[in-house]
């Protein structure tokens, strides 16, 4: 996938991201805005249209970080339709949910690398 920012670079409420590519020959495209962002606590961002991606559909994603004493907790989440398509549909059914861990997971251990190279780890 290639990303284009804004002039936000997705680091603002409104702000925009588009992701092109393509997958067996079937193009790829969706376009994400950030709807909320209070750092560095939490930020959520959703499908500004219907997006064109093989196992799920438009979504909402984002993540919450809660400071500990030690420690923080961060949660990652993802809400997410079916695609339009019949075909969409049936792979997304059985393929939407390891998607959405897959995209999950990669947030997660985006995070956890981010905060192990600021801790000194």
């Amino acid at each position: 996938m290639s990303y284009e920012f804004d002039q936000t670079e997705g680091r603002e409420i409104g702000g925009r991201v588009r992701m092109t590519g393509a997958i067996l020959g079937m193009r790829l495209y969706v376009e994400e805005a950030i709807v909320e962002r209070r750092p560095p606590t939490r930020k959520v961002w959703e499908t500004t249209s219907e997006p064109h991606l093989l196992v799920i559909g438009s979504y909402r994603m984002g993540f919450d970080i809660e400071p500990m004493q030690e420690f923080s907790n961060l949660r990652v989440f993802i809400d997410y339709n079916l695609p339009v398509t019949l075909t969409g549909r049936l792979m997304g059914g059985f393929l939407g949910p390891m998607y959405a861990s897959w995209c999950v997971g990669r947030i997660a251990s985006a995070a956890a690398i981010r905060f192990q190279d600021t801790a000194g780890l």
